[in-house]
């Protein structure tokens, strides 16, 4: 036992440590940040089996796969000398949020139903709202930051909630960091306007 709960400290502390460098790369839009994000993801997903946080671990693997498609998208945009940031309409965001309530109702049903997961549904819309503000920091959506506070704010709870302390305080990090990202990455986007 005592093996076993060292063995999920070694990998909860190397994900945390992969995850938190990636954070602070992505707000500095450095395009390395993808391979961090992509090894803390692959760390991540055993943590999130482990505590049958089963629609976490299923986020983490989604991270890991969006890691590849982020750097390859990143490093084809600074080879055409464009990677701008960019902002989306409020209707545009209104459609996305009622879509992502259903799917993220559809996923906790489905994953209480099936499985022995802890908090089904709250765990269904923190991943489900990953799953969007994750593509929306691909393509340098501005307001994929104020989705990041809203959803690290809730995931912190449910973090502790199954004792996984040093997430918590990760993502209570990645909070604050999440308010830094958003008020970098608005700098940039007014840099880009026409004067």
């Amino acid at each position: 036992m005592t093996g076993e709960l060292s063995t999920v400290l070694i990998v909860e502390i190397l994900a945390t440590t992969a995850n938190a460098i990636f954070i602070v790369l992505l707000i500095r839009e450095k395009i390395i940040c993808w391979a961090f994000g992509i090894v803390g993801s692959v760390l991540s997903i055993y943590l999130f089996v482990d505590a049958r946080l089963y629609s976490e671990a299923f986020l983490y693997f989604f991270y890991a796969l969006m890691g590849c498609w982020g750097w390859m998208r990143w490093h084809k945009q600074l080879a055409q000398d464009s990677n701008p940031v960019i902002k989306w309409k409020l209707d545009l965001h209104t459609g996305i949020i009622l879509i992502t309530c259903a799917v993220a109702l559809g996923l906790g049903y489905s994953v209480q139903l099936f499985t022995d997961a802890e908090r089904p549904f709250f765990d269904a819309f923190t991943t489900a709202f990953s799953f969007v503000a994750t593509y929306m920091e691909i393509t340098k959506v501005l307001e994929a930051w104020i989705y990041w506070i809203v959803i690290n704010l809730a995931s912190v709870w449910l973090y502790q909630d199954r004792s996984l302390d040093i997430y918590a305080v990760l993502i209570g990090f990645y909070s604050i960091l999440s308010v830094w990202g958003f008020i970098s990455w608005q700098k940039t986007y007014r840099a880009q306007l026409p004067a």
